[in-house]
């Protein structure tokens, strides 16, 4: 399945004229795959070993790409790294206060809450992201 969203995404940046390097490929590959939300550094770290020349830096210039073309979506936490999100369906993030750990929410009807919050307003509203914060299963376990 995920090899299926990888391929697709590759083939609306080809649409794009946005030229598809081994780098670029195995990133994307590893943020459809990766369950954990990564950090820039993380990618690269999962990386360096396939791509020894590969710098950070052009882990975050693919990530500035994908962004700017809406496959990925920058998650910025307080002071720590930002992390990282393929997009394929909307959704939202619960966030471990102890360990950091960011698990997908998908919760059908909050769709709505864009169109509700401009009928009450009557702002214009162009995006909305909802987190959710407490304590992981692992981290309630640890704590007994």
């Amino acid at each position: 399945m995920s090899n299926h969203v990888v391929e697709e995404a590759i083939s609306k940046m080809k649409e794009s004229n946005i030229r598809i390097t081994p780098q670029r490929y195995a990133i994307l590959e590893y943020l459809v795959e990766s369950k954990s939300h990564p950090t820039a550094d993380e990618i690269y770290k999962h990386l360096e070993h396939r791509f020894p020349n590969m710098s950070v830096a052009t882990v975050y210039n693919n990530l500035r790409l994908f962004t700017e073309i809406g496959f990925v979506m920058e998650m910025a936490y307080g002071d720590s790294s930002s992390r990282f999100d393929f997009t394929s369906t909307r959704h939202y993030h619960a966030i471990c206060d102890k360990c950091g750990k960011v698990v997908d929410v998908f919760y059908p009807g909050l769709e709505d809450v864009e169109s509700a919050t401009e009928q009450l307003t009557g702002f214009k509203i162009r995006d909305h992201r909802l987190e959710m914060y407490g304590v992981c299963p692992e981290c309630q376990k640890s704590e007994k």
